[in-house]
């Protein structure tokens, strides 16, 4: 979204840039950005923080009711960032943007 929002399908598009919805950039997402461009995987030649802030996206932070909701997940997805925004999503209520179908087994809803 933030490195090529050109990618974006019209429904995803429409639910980012609609005023009746609240969107969110979790701290993980920023932190596994991070991680990877200190890896040299990726390169990020823009401040996520900054970014996220110019688009109106609220940061949503990793809390410890969400510790404990992804220590209860079942190992159906293995990756631990995407496991964590899954905890993140079932104790927020929230939607998760994703094309993963890992993320189906779980009963969070996902655009």
């Amino acid at each position: 979204m933030l490195s090529y929002p050109d990618r974006l399908n019209e429904k995803r598009r429409y639910e980012l840039e609609s005023r009746a919805n609240e969107v969110f950039l979790s701290a993980m997402s920023i932190a596994e950005l991070m991680i990877k461009h200190s890896l040299g995987k990726i390169d990020i030649k823009f401040d996520p923080l900054e970014m996220a802030q110019k688009m109106g996206l609220e940061i949503l932070n990793f809390s410890g009711p969400e510790a404990m909701v992804l220590g209860k997940l079942p190992l159906l997805h293995k990756d631990p960032f995407d496991r964590m925004l899954i905890a993140q999503a079932l104790v927020n209520r929230l939607s998760l943007m994703s094309d993963d179908s890992k993320f189906l087994p779980y009963d969070c809803k996902t655009i």
